[in-house]
């Protein structure tokens, strides 16, 4: 049998049903709002001003910067916070026990910029990760810690080399733990040690600025290598009299394949964006 409701029934039942529509569309909303972009993409005056000197600073394959050059794009990364590319600390990535509890040791990056000349990348490292023993053939590289502490070796190659050894001489130039905020390193093709390691202590985030950055195609690649501690030749060459005197201080590098540890997750780079001229 069909009872008829009347009018005040009704409104009552329409407003309790629009009440839980609007319950439900808050707690949707709730759930996005977790999903947000963690970043604030906050204009960062000191990132553009680190783009436009990067476009005069690198001028192609085969050149290394001035002096002059080095000295004013180290000022300018020596400056540099991690708001100037939308990070905080608050994050959870940077918090210690959050990222020791999920285990995590592979290394993320977010390329903020690149071209021909340069590129601009952040490495994410969480505590224990590590970017292992690798070169940066024909290029220059300025590495600014922007958060954490991170060890890193890095070695120099000796000449000459008779290119007939699995193995090369090269000379320590750095092992060193470093801690935000410090000075920007900076390594060039063939000295401020070129092949280096980068192990994380605490959740780390680095900047990278590299020019030319890696080319498959123009025969940069990346190698790896495992490093031992140096010990007498047993031919006894000349070459190496100085060496042995010196003992320490050397290390033999011998090229691997590529290793697991090298394996790295990209993600969206979130921070400021960079206003780029036409071409």
């Amino acid at each position: 049998m069909m009872t008829l409701e009347g009018p005040g029934l009704v409104e009552r039942k329409i407003r309790r049903l629009d009440e839980k529509v609007m319950i439900k569309k808050k707690r949707t909303r709730r759930r996005i709002r977790v999903l947000k972009r963690p970043l604030q993409a906050v204009a960062s005056v000191t990132l553009q001003r680190l783009y436009d000197t990067c476009l005069g600073v690198f001028k192609g394959i085969g050149t290394v910067p001035t002096p002059l050059n080095v000295k004013k794009l180290s000022h300018i990364l020596d400056c540099m916070k991690p708001e100037d590319v939308g990070l905080r600390e608050d994050l959870d990535f940077f918090k210690t026990k959050t990222n020791s509890v999920q285990g995590n040791t592979r290394v993320t990056y977010a390329t903020i910029h690149r071209c021909q000349n340069f590129s601009l990348c952040i490495f994410f490292l969480p505590a224990s990760a590590v970017i292992p023993l690798h070169n940066h053939p024909e290029m220059t590289v300025f590495s600014k810690l922007l958060m954490g502490t991170m060890a890193i070796k890095a070695y120099d190659w000796v000449h000459p080399f008779n290119g007939y050894s699995m193995r090369r001489l090269a000379k320590l130039k750095a092992d060193t733990t470093f801690t935000a905020p410090c000075d920007t390193c900076v390594l060039y093709p063939t000295s401020g040690g070129n092949i280096h390691e980068f192990r994380a202590i605490t959740p780390c985030a680095v900047l990278d600025v590299i020019g030319p950055p890696y080319s498959h195609d123009h025969g940069r690649d990346c190698s790896y290598y495992k490093d031992t501690p140096f010990s007498v030749l047993s031919d006894g060459e000349e070459f190496f009299t100085e060496v042995k005197n010196e003992g320490r201080g050397y290390g033999w590098l011998e090229e691997i394949e590529i290793p697991q540890e090298s394996e790295m997750d990209v993600i969206e780079y979130m921070g400021p964006e960079i206003n780029i001229p036409d071409s």
